[in-house]
């Protein structure tokens, strides 16, 4: 084969500081549900901290969640913009953070998906990492946790990373510290 490699290129690579370029201007894509859209409006804050404790200033987060009586998000007709549109993405800030306005999810009902607690599927882009990152985000003192299938798989030492916990300076703002690594790294989920 005269030097030529069958090698095939690997099925992902690091992000790198070019992802950026992908984050549509639209600044409502950190408004999931608009303030007509019924349930309990809330703010999610994420924040994002490597190995060391250290934010992680440069990040993408994409957000995916059920309305508040725990359905998808429907398309809008043509030429109109949804009220809730069920999917969020935003970068970090130099503090680590980014925040997204929506409302709280509905608990998905059994039927013939196992039962599943209000929660925010969460995915993650950053600088280092070879393959995005999947996790979730559960309201803290939701009695329905107890119920979640899929927390169920968590080993209950490990389930605090997964909570979040409601801003004692800002009623209807929840915090989320989502940590790469250590020894309270969060949960993360092989999708």
């Amino acid at each position: 084969m005269s030097g030529e490699s069958d090698l095939v290129a690997t099925p992902s690579e690091t992000v790198g500081p070019f992802f950026h370029f992908g984050l549509a201007t639209d600044a409502t894509l950190g408004c999931v549900a608009d303030r007509f859209v019924p349930g309990e409006s809330v703010k999610l804050r994420i924040r994002i901290t490597d190995g060391d404790g250290s934010p992680v200033p440069d990040a993408l987060v994409e957000i995916w969640q059920l309305d508040a009586d725990g359905k998808a998000a429907v398309l809008a007709p043509a030429g109109q913009k949804p009220a809730f549109r069920g999917f969020g993405r935003l970068p970090t800030i130099e503090d680590g953070t980014c925040e997204f306005e929506t409302v709280r999810p509905g608990r998905l009902a059994g039927g013939q998906a196992p039962s599943q607690a209000s929660h925010i599927n969460v995915c993650l882009f950053a600088r280092g990492l070879l393959r995005h990152l999947h996790t979730r985000v559960y309201f803290s003192g939701d009695s329905a946790l107890a119920d979640d299938a899929v927390l169920a798989l968590v080993p209950a030492h490990r389930r605090e990373t997964l909570l979040a916990r409601p801003d004692p300076d800002t009623p209807g703002r929840w915090l989320f510290d989502l940590r790469l690594q250590g020894e309270d790294e969060t949960v993360f989920f092989n999708l």
